[in-house]
C-alpha cells in the first residue's frame, strides 16, 4: 500500500469511528426548555407541534425518493429519528456552525452534514408552508391572503444581511451597500400592525438597490382601502387604492409644526412593530452572521424559513395546530 492509499485508508477510518461519536441529540436536551429554545428558537412544546408537520413533509419527500429509485431507501439515515432531523436544521439555523463543527457535533461526516442541510432545509420549507406559516412572495397570493384575513394596517420595511465578499469585482460592485459599509442582500417584509405576522418577502436582491425600486419591483396589489405605514425610504412609494402613513421631513430652512412632529411620532411608535418582527427574523443566526453559503438561491431559502418560524411562533400564543 502506498502512502496515498494509506491516507486514504486512514481517513476512511477515522470518518467511520467520527461518525459514530454524536455529542447533541434532541432527546438529550428535549427536557430542558431553555436549552432548547437557544439551540432552535422553539420552545418544547412549539418544537412538537412543528414535528408533526415535519414528519409528514419528510415522509412525502422520502416516498418521491423512494419511488425514484425503484423502491430503494438508499444508505440508513445518519440522523434516525424525525425529532433529530428537524433538531438538527433548526439547530444549523439558529446557530449558523460550520459544517465541520456540525458534523462533529452530530456524529457525522462534514459531507453527509452538508447533504443533511439542503435536503432537510427544503422538508422545513414544506412542512411550514403546511402550517400556512409561510409569507406569501408573489403579489396574487399577498392579495389573496389580506383579502381572507380581514383588514389591519400594514408595516413595510426592508433589511439588510450581511454577505462574503465576492470575488468577481462586477459581483464585489453590485453588492457593495454604501449605508452599511460592506457586502450585503436585501429584503423587504411587510407586517401586519395587529397581529405581529409576516405577510410578505421580497425576492433577495443586492443590498444597494434602494427599498422603493425594490417595492416598486414587486408589483405588490392590496385591498381597497388598506393604510400602508412605511418610512421616508419609501418616499412616493404609493400602490392603488391604498393610504400612506409616512414620517414627514422637515422643510429645508424650516420646522415641523407640533401636530408634524405628534404625527410623526405616532407612525414611529407603530413602525416599531417591523423592527421587533425584524429582530424575530435575526434570531437565527444564518440571517444575522456573514452569510457564507454559495448554493444558488440558499441565501433567498434561509431568509424565507427565518420568516416562517417567526410567524409559526408568533402565532402558535394565539391558537393550537
Amino acid at each position: 500500500m502506498n502512502s496515498n492509499d494509506n491516507s486514504n485508508h486512514i481517513a476512511e477510518n477515522n470518518e467511520e469511528k467520527y461518525a459514530q461519536r454524536p455529542i447533541l441529540s434532541f432527546k438529550d436536551i428535549e427536557n430542558n426548555n431553555k436549552l432548547l429554545l437557544s439551540m432552535t428558537s422553539l420552545q418544547r412544546d412549539e418544537f412538537h407541534a412543528l414535528c408533526n408537520y415535519f414528519e409528514n413533509a419528510w415522509n412525502k419527500y422520502d416516498n418521491d425518493r423512494r419511488a425514484e429509485n425503484n423502491g430503494k431507501g438508499g444508505r440508513p439515515p445518519a440522523l434516525f429519528t424525525i425529532q433529530d432531523k428537524l433538531f438538527f436544521i433548526l439547530f444549523y439555523l439558529k446557530s449558523y456552525q460550520l459544517q465541520e463543527v456540525l458534523g462533529y457535533l452530530f456524529g457525522i461526516p462534514q459531507s453527509q452534514a452538508n447533504y443533511w442541510i439542503y435536503v432537510l432545509a427544503h422538508v422545513l420549507k414544506e412542512a411550514l408552508g403546511s402550517a400556512d406559516c409561510l409569507p406569501a412572495r408573489i403579489s396574487s397570493d399577498l392579495l389573496e391572503k389580506l383579502n381572507m384575513e380581514g383588514k389591519q394596517d400594514l408595516v413595510i420595511d426592508g433589511t439588510e444581511r450581511r454577505i462574503q465578499r465576492p470575488t468577481d469585482d462586477d459581483e464585489q460592485k453590485k453588492y457593495y451597500s454604501g449605508k452599511k459599509k460592506t457586502h450585503t442582500v436585501k429584503n423587504l417584509v411587510i407586517v401586519g400592525e395587529s397581529d405581529r405576522e409576516i405577510k410578505h418577502l421580497s425576492d433577495t436582491v443586492e443590498g444597494k438597490k434602494h427599498d422603493k425600486k425594490v417595492a416598486d419591483e414587486s408589483e405588490l396589489e392590496f385591498p381597497e382601502d388598506t393604510n400602508i405605514i412605511q418610512d421616508t425610504g419609501f418616499q412616493g412609494y404609493h400602490p392603488q387604492g391604498t393610504t400612506i402613513s409616512q414620517p414627514k421631513k422637515k422643510p429645508r430652512g424650516g420646522q415641523l409644526t407640533e401636530e408634524d412632529k405628534e404625527s410623526n411620532k405616532l407612525i414611529s411608535r407603530v413602525r416599531v412593530v417591523v423592527e421587533n418582527v425584524i429582530s424575530g427574523i435575526k434570531w437565527l443566526h444564518i440571517v444575522k452572521d456573514v452569510f457564507r453559503n454559495t448554493k444558488e438561491g440558499f441565501d433567498d431559502l434561509v431568509m424565507f424559513l427565518a420568516c416562517g418560524l417567526h410567524n409559526f411562533r408568533n402565532r402558535y400564543r394565539f391558537q393550537t395546530y
